[in-house]
C-alpha cells in the first residue's frame, strides 16, 4: 500500500512529475499512474497548474480567510480591521500597489484625519510605539507619521506585533474625502517605506494562512455586493475557466509583461510589448498619454479633464471591445467592463474606464486598475512570484 500513499501525497502537493519521486521498487509515480490507466487524468486535472494545492474555497481548516470588501462606486473597495486590545476598527483599501499598512492617528490635525477614525494608542495594552518615522507618497495623496507595533485583525486573522504607521499628517485634499481610514499595502516587502515589516509577511511568518497567496474578486455594476480578498487561498465560485499564470518582471510592484493592447484585432499600444501593474489601489487603466488618447478616440469618449473622457451611455452597445494580451492569452474588455455608468437623480452618465497620467519611467507603463481585476479574478502569489488571472464568475 505504500505506492498508493506515495500517490496521494502527490496529487495534493502537486509534485510528481516534478521530482519523479522513486518508490521502493524503483518505480516512479508517473510509471505507477501509467500502469493503472491514470496518468491522462491526473495531468489534465494537476500538471498544467503548479498552483493546484492552492485552488481550494476559504476554510477555517485550511488556514486561509476571507475579507469582505464594500464596493464604493466601483472606483474604490475597501474592508475592515481592527488594530490594538481591545480592537479599534478602521477601513482599509486593501492595496496591490503599496507594500505598507498605516491609519490615522490620535497625533495628526490634518482635516483629513479629522473626518475619519483615528488610532488612539492609550487605549491599547498591546501597543509599542518605535522611534522610526514613515513617509508615503501615493498618485493621489501622501502622508506622514511614525512606526508602531500592535496586534491586527484581519478577517479571522490576528497577527502578533504588527509594525503599522500611525498619520501624523495627511495633506492635501484627496484623503480627506475618501472613503476609507487608511490604506493596507499587499506588495513585496522590498518597496515597503522605511522597511517596515508587511502585513502578509507577518501572516506567514507566524503560520496564520497555509499558502502564500491573496486573491481579489471584485465586483461591479455600481456598488454591487461580494467583493471579498482571499488570504491564504482562493475562492473557486468567483472564477470560470482555467487560471493562467503571469511571472512577474521586476519584484517590487506586482509587475509583469503586456504583450500588447489590441482593438478590434489591431494593436494599438505596446506595439512591442510593455510593462504592466496589477493594482488592486487603482480604479482606472491608466497608460501613457499618446496611446490612451488613441484608446479614447476608438472607443468614441471625449475628454472632459486631463485625465477623464466621457462617452455616450447609449452608444454602448456599439463600442468595440479593448483586448490586453498577457503571456500569448487575451483578456478582452466589454464595453461593460471599461465604462463606468452613474445615475444621479435620474441622469444618467458613462465615463471612460481609460486614464492617463505621466509616470516617472522611461518606457511605456500601464497600470491595470479595477476595471481589469473586475473583468478577471486575479491572483498574486508572492511564493512563487506569480500573477494568476481568470474569468471572474
Amino acid at each position: 500500500m505504500k505506492w498508493l500513499f506515495v500517490v496521494l501525497a502527490c496529487i495534493q502537493l502537486s509534485e510528481c512529475l516534478k521530482y519523479q519521486i522513486k518508490l521502493h521498487k524503483g518505480k516512479s509515480v508517473r510509471d505507477v499512474l501509467k500502469e493503472r490507466g491514470l496518468l491522462d487524468d491526473f495531468l489534465e486535472k494537476h500538471a498544467y497548474n503548479p498552483a493546484t494545492k492552492y485552488l481550494r474555497p476559504a476554510q477555517h481548516d485550511t488556514l486561509a480567510a476571507t475579507e469582505p470588501l464594500i464596493n464604493y462606486l466601483d472606483l474604490s473597495y475597501f474592508g475592515t480591521i481592527s488594530i490594538g486590545t481591545p480592537p479599534q476598527s478602521f477601513t482599509v483599501i486593501f492595496d496591490t500597489g503599496s507594500s505598507n499598512l498605516w491609519v490615522p492617528s490620535y497625533y495628526c490635525s490634518s482635516p483629513a484625519c479629522s473626518d475619519h477614525r483615528k488610532f488612539n494608542p492609550n487605549k491599547s495594552s498591546t501597543f509599542h510605539m518605535t522611534n522610526k518615522y514613515v513617509s508615503i507618497q501615493y498618485g493621489t495623496g501622501s502622508m506622514t507619521g511614525i512606526l508602531s507595533y500592535d496586534t491586527v485583525r484581519v478577517s479571522s486573522i490576528d497577527i502578533t506585533q504588527q509594525e503599522f504607521g500611525l498619520s501624523t499628517s495627511e495633506p492635501g485634499s484627496f484623503l480627506y474625502y475618501a472613503h476609507f481610514d487608511g490604506i493596507l499595502g499587499l506588495a513585496f516587502p522590498n518597496i515597503a517605506s522605511s522597511g517596515a515589516t508587511t502585513v502578509f509577511e507577518n501572516m506567514m511568518s507566524q503560520r496564520l494562512v497555509e499558502n502564500p497567496i491573496y486573491a481579489f474578486y471584485l465586483t461591479r455594476d455600481n456598488g454591487q455586493s461580494g467583493s471579498e480578498v482571499v488570504f491564504g487561498g482562493v475562492d473557486p465560485n468567483h472564477y470560470t475557466g482555467q487560471i493562467n499564470w503571469v511571472p512577474v518582471t521586476q519584484e517590487g510592484y506586482w509587475q509583469i509583461l503586456l504583450d500588447s493592447v489590441k482593438i478590434n484585432g489591431q494593436v494599438v499600444a505596446c506595439q512591442s510589448g510593455c510593462q504592466a501593474i496589477v493594482d488592486t489601489g487603482t480604479s482606472l487603466i491608466v497608460g501613457p498619454s499618446d496611446p490612451i488618447s488613441t484608446i479614447q478616440r476608438l472607443i468614441g469618449a471625449r475628454p472632459e479633464s486631463s485625465t477623464m473622457a466621457v462617452v455616450e451611455c447609449s452608444s454602448l452597445p456599439s463600442m468595440p471591445y479593448v483586448t490586453f494580451t498577457i503571456n500569448g492569452i487575451d483578456y478582452p474588455l466589454p464595453p461593460s467592463a471599461y465604462v463606468l455608468q452613474s445615475n444621479y437623480n435620474g441622469q444618467e452618465s458613462c465615463s471612460s474606464g481609460f486614464s492617463s497620467m505621466a509616470l516617472p519611467v522611461a518606457e511605456e507603463l500601464w497600470i491595470l486598475g479595477d476595471v481589469f481585476i473586475g473583468e478577471y479574478y486575479s491572483i498574486f502569489d508572492i511564493g512563487t512570484k506569480h500573477v494568476g488571472l481568470a474569468r471572474a464568475a
